[in-house]
């Protein structure tokens, strides 16, 4: 009996053809659900840095035992620098820092500095109580830092009715 010992190395062009159809309708799914899981991660990385910007600049008020500003670059940036009255720099971070496409809407309008006293409670008139980040796109979800007169910082997301849910604004 013969045996044929030739055998198939490779693929054919049709195998090949067939994957690379597979392959396209895939990334065709993926691809826009990854952009937004991106822009809400962007969102959710400027929040929790802005709110531990605040949270730093409570706490140094409190250590160093004299106020600390925590200045916002600009009411719709999310880069941040806390620093002394007096001027000594603490921390910065830049809105391109994990951020660039999240923008902020801050309550009052234009307000852009939060001072915290020796006893980490708020002492300047007009200072922020709201910032809401936003990304580029309406299907983005928002999200909200809200700043009490005593100095604590909540995020919440407004998309959430359920009263009962933590997260609720």
């Amino acid at each position: 009996m013969l045996i044929d010992s030739t055998y198939q190395r490779g693929v054919t062009l049709i195998e090949l053809l067939i994957a690379m159809a597979i392959l396209a309708i895939l990334l065709g799914v993926a691809v826009p659900n990854f952009t937004t899981w991106l822009q809400n991660t962007q969102i959710r990385t400027a929040t929790e840095s802005i709110k531990n910007g605040l949270q730093l600049a409570r706490a140094e008020a409190i250590r160093r035992n004299e106020p600390v500003n925590f200045v916002l670059s600009s009411a719709t940036n999310t880069g941040w620098t806390v620093s002394t009255v007096a001027g000594t720099q603490i921390q910065q971070r830049l809105s391109s820092d994990g951020s660039p496409n999240v923008t902020a809407a801050v309550t009052p309008a234009g307000a852009t500095t939060v001072t915290y006293n020796r006893l980490g409670r708020i002492s300047n008139t007009g200072a922020l109580t709201q910032i809401i980040l936003n990304g580029p796109s309406p299907q983005d979800r928002s999200l909200t830092l809200n700043i009490s007169a005593g100095g604590q910082v909540r995020g919440c997301d407004p998309a959430i009715s359920d009263t009962t849910d933590p997260r609720h604004c």
